[in-house]
């Protein structure tokens, strides 16, 4: 039903035979009130009538998010039937393009592909009552976040042409049943069985920004190739990119600089300036930059690094809008666990005198390999001016830093090395902001200038600049209705069209785009398909789902990427890959029939994607999907969210007397055991990496703590993510004093 903002009598009707009239009441009451004081309703109707109707309503009528949902809904459809002077909001989406293009709201390229006929067609597929699958926080978030506004800032768009208008996009250069597939896409996406990445769900179709997530970037050792690195950095984060940088190679405080010793400033600074690039380059003003920078644990700097987002001591050594991350070799946590020591190296000192970059090894097995082999001859070496360091106590720096900041995030190098599918092409320092990407990477060479026919011309040899293409699965819808597979192959073929239409304003990330095709398909509503399903958190059969659940979803991904490479042709270094080669399927014990049939068909036509899943953390994307955040629990079953002038109650999906006791174990209740060991299981399956948070008290023990982190690196964990710790009472939280 579409109405107008003044027939709320109408809406209030319609409601009543959804949820029934004693359940509407409050909002008959709120409405009839409000006509009485003001005579007749305005375009505030929806957030009056919650308000108003919230203060006669029990807290605990969950069905309420339901109820601002349709209010909402009918506001926007009132205010675009006014706007476009029709009932029928959704009925000409031929003329809305047109309309839109000409105002420079919708890309100019939109006729070019898509002919009047088209559109017609293309309109045909829009499904209105898919409107109605929102909460109310989805529907608010999308809708004041996503859609498409005129340059006041106006909505001139409704949800579901924003849904349509992306699979126009990431189909365009479908020269085969394209609006075949235009209509997948839209089924996937409307549906909520999938959503896409926030910079895609924002830039699809519209005439700015770009369509991935996040980058990694690669620090040079010099003062050219730092300065090159930030002016990338900005240029990434003005269009909505979030960044992680690996400074890794950059020497350390006090290192020599053209033969004079104690010459260098260290990382420090160069972080800082990454500090102020973030805030200074804000998107527009609609948001600061997203930095992460990563460091190793045997770099000099170490024990300042750790202590740069602390809220107390020297402010001229913090740096507290950017995020840190610290890359761990097997051998630290084997010294943290022995209370061994560990040595502190400068990497540029290790270059001069070894020849080799510390950092550019790894152990291939368990507990030996080619990092401790180096790493030992560092420490023995006359040579090196190494520093020695209880490891014990850096692992205790970093918990300090954990509990008061939430970073540092844990990056463990080796176990990803050894995972890494593209191991014959390079090699991987650190992780992404969200510490889900796992890719090879590389420097870029400092900017040489030359004078050539009156003009400077820079030139630079291109390193691994690392692309993240993300789009994720909703696990309480798709799983239920039974669609994974039917969703995996139209979900992998959109992500893999992101990398050809992207205009990424760094061009060694387009390089690195093109050779490695690189997708990350993640998941969110873990803790929601629990719930539907029945299974407790902590329990072995929550374990063997996420074993189960995850080895199916890879199954689907890398069939789809194979059969995208036989159709378009695999990713240009997959000769010698382990996709290629078979080891990839060794490694994880793929040893079924379907496995087995699937690797023979991967050997033979190779795969469309060097890099295939990974989890990201999904927070405002599974709002709008109306579930739960990645693989992390609720943070509370029901709970109210403050706005400016009154209160909405916020529940988990499908809260009711079956789902209530899964979700009464919430974040801050859950033994983190229990994720740890669910975590690991999943991780088997992923290629990449998971965007994990650990979810404690500020007075957990610290042994407690460290044995999570320890349970974590043993468990084949290649990162974990935030340490979430909250200053409130836990009442149930035993675990955390074990």
């Amino acid at each position: 039903m579409v109405t107008k903002p003044a027939d709320h009598l109408a809406i209030i009707h319609a409601l009543e035979q959804e949820f029934t009239q004693e359940k509407m009441m409050p909002l008959r009451q709120a409405a009839e009130q409000y006509v009485n004081r003001r005579g007749e309703a305005d375009e505030g109707l929806a957030q009056h009538l919650i308000r108003e109707s919230l203060a006669r309503v029990d807290e605990a009528e969950t069905y309420w998010t339901g109820v601002a949902a349709r209010l909402l809904l009918d506001e926007l459809y009132g205010r675009q039937q006014a706007l476009r002077g029709t009932p029928d909001v959704y009925g000409d989406f031929t003329g809305h393009v047109r309309r839109l293009v000409e105002a420079g709201l919708y890309a100019s390229w939109l006729p070019d592909f898509y002919s009047g006929k088209d559109l017609a067609e293309i309109g045909q597929l829009i499904d209105p009552s898919r409107d109605r699958l929102f909460s109310y926080t989805g529907l608010k978030t999308l809708t004041d976040r996503y859609v498409a506004t005129d340059f006041s800032k106006r909505q001139v768009e409704l949800p579901q042409e924003r849904w349509l208008v992306i699979a126009m996009t990431l189909m365009r250069g479908e020269t085969e049943d394209r609006i075949g597939k235009i209509k997948e896409a839209y089924w996937a996406l409307s549906n909520l069985y999938m959503t896409v990445a926030t910079p895609t769900l924002a830039n699809a179709g519209k005439p700015h920004g770009q369509l991935s997530s996040c980058f990694i970037d690669t620090v040079d050792d010099s003062l050219q190739g730092i300065y090159d690195s930030n002016t990338d950095i900005a240029n990434l984060s003005k269009y909505g990119g979030g960044i992680g940088v690996y400074m890794g190679k950059v020497r350390a405080r006090g290192a020599a600089i053209r033969g004079f010793r104690g010459a260098s400033s260290g990382v420090l600074p160069w972080i800082k300036q990454l500090n102020n690039t973030a805030v200074s380059v804000d998107q527009l003003g609609q948001r600061q930059g997203a930095v992460a920078v990563y460091l190793d644990v045997w770099h000099k700097d170490i024990l300042t690094f750790l202590d740069l987002k602390l809220n107390n001591g020297d402010e001229r050594l913090r740096a507290h809008d950017i995020f840190t991350g610290v890359c761990l070799p097997d051998l630290f946590m084997e010294q943290v666990e022995a209370r061994g020591d560990w040595h502190l190296f400068d990497p540029h000192e290790v270059r001069s005198v070894m020849g080799w970059s510390l950092e550019d090894f790894y152990d291939e097995k368990r507990g030996d390999g080619s990092f401790r082999e180096r790493y030992f001859k560092c420490a023995a070496h006359p040579g090196i001016s190494s520093e020695k360091v209880p490891a014990i106590d850096i692992m205790k720096r970093i918990m300090r830093s954990q509990l008061e900041t939430g970073v540092p995030f844990m990056f463990y190098r080796d176990e990803v090395n050894r995972m890494n599918p593209n191991k014959h092409e390079g090699m991987i320092y650190s992780s992404n902001l969200c510490s889900e990407i796992a890719q090879n990477m590389s420097a870029t060479g400092a900017s040489q200038e030359t004078l050539e026919d009156g003009m400077i011309v820079s030139r630079r040899t291109p390193g691994d600049f690392v692309v993240c293409n993300l789009s994720s699965i909703n696990l309480g819808k798709a799983v239920p209705a039974g669609v994974l597979e039917r969703l995996i192959r139209i979900q992998v073929r959109m992500l893999d069209n992101v990398i050809d239409l992207n205009q990424i304003p760094v061009l060694q990330a387009q390089v690195t785009n093109a050779r490695y095709r690189g997708i990350g398909l993640g998941t969110f509503g873990w803790h929601h398909l629990l719930a539907q399903e029945g299974v407790q958190w902590e329990s072995d059969e929550a374990v063997e789902r996420a074993d189960e659940l995850y080895e199916t979803i890879a199954f689907h991904t890398i069939r789809a990427s194979m059969e995208l490479a036989r159709e378009k042709g695999a990713y240009p270094l997959c000769g010698g890959s382990d996709w290629q080669t078979g080891a990839y399927f060794e490694q994880r014990d793929y040893e079924s029939g379907r496995w087995a049939e699937l690797r023979e068909s991967v050997a033979e036509h190779g795969v469309r994607n060097g890099y295939m899943m990974a989890v990201a953390p999904n927070s405002s994307t599974s709002v709008i999907a109306g579930s739960t955040a990645s693989i992390d629990p609720v943070f509370k079953p029901f709970y109210h969210e403050e706005k400016k002038d009154f209160k909405l109650p916020v529940v988990a999906p499908d809260l009711d007397h079956r789902t209530y006791d899964i979700y009464r174990r919430s974040a801050y209740i859950v033994d983190q055991r229990w994720s740890v060991r669910q975590n690991a299981a999943r991780q088997r399956h992923i290629d990449q990496s998971i965007s994990f948070n650990l979810y404690v008290p500020n007075t957990i023990r610290a042994s407690v703590l460290l044995d999570l982190h320890l349970q974590a690196w043993k468990s084949g964990l290649k990162s974990t993510y935030y340490t979430r710790s909250t200053a409130s009472d836990v009442d149930e939280c035993e675990w955390c004093q074990s």
